[in-house]
């Protein structure tokens, strides 16, 4: 007789009422709890802002320590320190023996005086070259500072920048005193004014 295990009879039935069961719970499971919804619910979250605040610089406080004061004079017990110091009696009264100031420098006194047209030399400016200067070589500008009165003759001349110790200086105001001016004129009226003239030096 052959033997039959009774698992092998009871597997098919063990397999229908597991899944059974298991149909079973799925359908409870949706009728007891709550279903969800296809829509999710955001929390509103609190929008932080966050502001800029300036801050002022902070200035430094100067702690440099105030100079030392100075000390106190102290009267001294040295008894070798003359009590009766005098100053010389000094005779203000005697000016006798002071050196004078020198007196102011003599010469004509410059006045300015206004002009529309400056005066001009009729004839052209020709200095004697002298001799000195001649062998020593010697060049060099004289400006002449010459008043030419309404009559274009020169009256006074007087040395702005010379050449000193050459002779060059005599002869450039010797010429100038020579020439014949057409005077100055202001407002069509001739009138005597103070110019310059440069006298130029110059070896050939």
């Amino acid at each position: 007789m052959e033997f039959i295990n009774p698992l092998k009879v009871k597997y098919p039935i063990v397999i229908r009422l597991t899944a059974l069961l298991g149909i079973g719970l799925v359908i409870l499971n949706f009728l007891v709890f709550p279903r969800f919804g296809n829509s999710l619910e955001f929390e509103d979250v609190e929008q932080i802002i966050i502001e800029n605040i300036d801050i002022p610089q902070t200035q430094q406080i100067d702690n440099t320590p105030p100079p030392p004061r100075p000390s106190i004079p102290v009267p001294s017990d040295d008894e070798d320190i003359a009590e009766d110091l005098t100053l010389d009696e000094l005779d203000f009264d005697d000016f006798s023996n002071l050196d004078a100031p020198p007196p102011p420098p003599s010469g004509p006194k410059v006045v300015f005086i206004p002009y529309d047209d400056p005066p001009v030399a009729m004839t052209p400016i020709k200095p004697v070259y002298p001799e000195i200067a001649q062998e020593a070589g010697i060049e060099g500008v004289v400006v002449v500072q010459a008043f030419i009165d309404a009559k274009g003759r020169v009256k006074e001349t007087l040395i702005l920048k010379g050449v000193p110790n050459t002779g060059l200086d005599e002869a450039a105001m010797t010429a100038i005193r020579k020439t014949r001016f057409r005077p100055a004129r202001q407002r069509e009226r001739a009138v005597g004014v103070w110019i310059s003239i440069p006298v130029n030096f110059k070896l050939k």
